[in-house]
């Protein structure tokens, strides 16, 4: 790719790299930023500058957070006797978007994946085993991890870790999508989606 300007270049190539952006939809993001206002140039800069320098992580829950403590945590409104088990600050933001949870969260940062080289050690598990031995108010851990092996591997880790603390563990349902269709789904989901049944009320 042939570029009018160096500057125009060193900018297309350092947006390429953002995830999911190839070369040519940072072209397009660099060409719309020329035609934009300075000021709101600027301001994205500023934006971005201040998230990876100013944001840190709840020293509770590990959550993504402007301050020590995150909102979630700090909330008085929330169920503190149920927690939710996640990889990451992105299953925190799916969850919460659902409108269906109230309890608090614990962020992983990560599942066990010997060939990428994640242990245990490598995970927020030591501080989870803390918050519990601290916190007698838990009564429920959800895990709700991604259903792949590295993720149930995870789970059976915690679970494990988890039983002497007698707190009921329990991980979030598996099955057949709203408005899926029996014969497009794989034979584990489905298999997952009979198991797990639930009975009418």
């Amino acid at each position: 790719m042939n570029f009018p300007s160096k500057l125009i270049e060193e900018a297309v190539s350092e947006v390429a790299k953002l995830p999911g952006i190839g070369k040519k939809s940072a072209l397009r993001i660099v060409l719309h930023m020329l035609k934009r206002p300075e000021k709101d140039v600027q301001n994205l800069a500023t934006a971005l500058v201040a998230v990876r320098t100013k944001t840190q992580y709840c020293k509770q829950c590990h959550n993504i957070s402007d301050d020590e403590l995150c909102g979630v945590c700090l909330s008085t409104k929330r169920d503190r006797s149920i927690l939710c088990v996640v990889q990451d600050s992105r299953d925190v933001l799916a969850i919460e978007n659902t409108g269906q949870f109230n309890g608090l969260y614990h962020v992983l940062g990560g599942i066990i994946s010997p060939l990428e080289g994640i242990s245990p050690s490598d995970l927020n598990i030591e501080s989870l085993l803390s918050r519990l031995q601290s916190n007698t108010e838990v009564k429920e851990i959800i895990l709700a991890l991604s259903p792949t092996m590295e993720g149930d591997t995870t789970s059976f880790y915690l679970q494990k870790k988890l039983k002497p603390f007698g707190v009921k563990t329990s991980t979030i349902a598996r099955g057949i999508p709203i408005g899926g269709d029996l014969e497009y789904a794989d034979e584990i989901t489905l298999g997952r989606s009979i198991v797990s049944r639930i009975n009418y009320d």
